[in-house]
């Protein structure tokens, strides 16, 4: 039901209404010198870092390394796009530690990779 959630549009989304937001208490504290649009500046930083932060969260703790390790094994696949999608999912879903620690024969790992391979071949925007 939530699906748009762990989309990148949601996050850009967010991302430039944050900025708008910040901009405009900025624009209108220079006008008024009111303390109450600093505190909307601060609520609103806090709250785009509390809201943005699990969705940065995984793809920082990944070095190039090894996404470079987990995409080279996915090279000899015959279709590179479908495999690159389904990398950036892992990457997008999982830290590096995570992914290590997780066992890839579980029921809940295989429902993950099928989510993910319908969602890289479906040809929808949303």
């Amino acid at each position: 039901m939530f699906d748009f959630l762990d989309s990148d549009w949601f996050n850009i989304t967010l991302e430039i209404i944050f900025l708008i937001l910040i901009v405009w208490d900025i624009k209108r504290y220079f006008e008024t010198r009111k303390k109450e649009y600093i505190i909307n500046i601060v609520l609103t930083i806090g709250f785009a870092y509390w809201a943005l932060e699990p969705y940065y969260n995984s793809y920082i703790e990944w070095d190039e390394k090894q996404k470079e390790a987990l995409i080279s094994t996915c090279k000899n696949e015959s279709n590179t796009t479908l495999c690159q999608c389904v990398d950036d999912a892992i990457f997008k879903n999982f830290s590096h530690q995570e992914y290590i620690t997780l066992d890839k024969n579980s029921s809940e790992f295989k429902e993950f990779l099928k989510d993910a391979k319908e969602e890289c071949t479906n040809p929808s925007w949303f």
